[in-house]
């Protein structure tokens, strides 16, 4: 065997190993790095004070919420807009409540996110809009909060710290953006995330689409109803109030929906009426 044939297989060899170490050994080490590094105390002020209901938790649910916020913030880019800075305040808040959606099941920590947009306040988004005769219009419309499947999430500031201020009044930008992420994890946003197992999609369907249409039954009535009226605008949105209310008003929605409680309850695979 020539040298110049003992060289390529070595170099061969060496880039073989440089692939599995980077695919296989590289991901389980760093995050046994990321997980091994104790929390700063100022981070958990950041959440007793975010989530008051925080040490009322199991003690394994606390480390399995912490482990997941570690993950997040190593792997997710907060970029300040208009001017505003992004300090450990904003990114653990949000980073806090985004995990509370994760707990006491497989995870990947919200896998296909990149990157979080804050702003410092209402956003403006800007979309051109087909009609049904084809023609093409812009419209600008005014958010709190925008979830986008391709990487990126967008909240206003001043809501996500509204949103924290009263834990108990249904409005929680972050939980609602982010359980449109999960939902867009089965790759379309219509109100289906990812469940277990296909018969659980029956009883999903189900459920949520009879609370569907009674929720947009009780806004055509102009009904007082414990789930926010923007729900009833499409399947995708009623997941996402819904959610904000599970974790937000629980002990309201298991009374008023019990159904739809235990649904959330099985999906999320934790009990937020036993928190508060």
């Amino acid at each position: 065997m020539s040298t110049q044939s003992v060289i390529v297989q070595i170099a061969l060899l060496l880039i073989l190993a440089a692939v599995i170490f980077y695919v296989l050994v590289w991901p389980r080490w760093r995050v046994r790095r990321i997980l091994s590094r104790p929390v700063p105390e100022s981070w958990l002020n950041i959440v007793r004070r975010r989530l008051p209901y925080y040490d009322r938790l199991p003690a394994g649910t606390q480390r399995q919420l912490w482990a997941n916020i570690r993950m997040f913030l190593a792997d997710k880019r907060f970029v300040g807009c208009a001017g505003q800075s992004v300090d450990d305040e904003i990114r653990v808040t949000i980073a806090a409540q985004a995990c509370l959606l994760l707990l006491n099941r497989p995870t990947s920590c919200y896998r296909e996110l990149r990157s979080i947009l804050i702003y410092p306040s209402t956003f403006v988004a800007t979309r051109d809009e087909r009609d049904e005769l084809g023609l093409v219009s812009t419209t600008h419309t005014a958010l709190l909060g925008e979830s986008w499947d391709h990487g990126k999430v967008v909240l206003a500031w001043d809501s996500v710290e509204n949103g924290v201020l009263d834990l108990r009044d249904g409005y929680n930008v972050v939980l609602h953006e982010f359980a449109h992420q999960l939902d867009h994890e089965s790759g379309t946003t219509n109100g289906a995330p990812i469940l277990n197992s296909r018969g659980d999609y029956v009883d999903w369907s189900r459920v949520l689409a009879g609370e569907f249409a009674l929720l947009q039954q009780a806004v055509e009535r102009h009904e007082p109803t414990v789930l926010d009226a923007y729900g009833a605008t499409d399947p995708a949105e009623f997941f996402a109030v819904a959610t904000e209310t599970f974790f937000e008003k629980p002990a309201e929605l298991k009374e008023r929906h019990p159904t739809l409680y235990q649904e959330l309850k099985d999906y999320y695979c934790v009990d937020p009426a036993s928190w508060q």
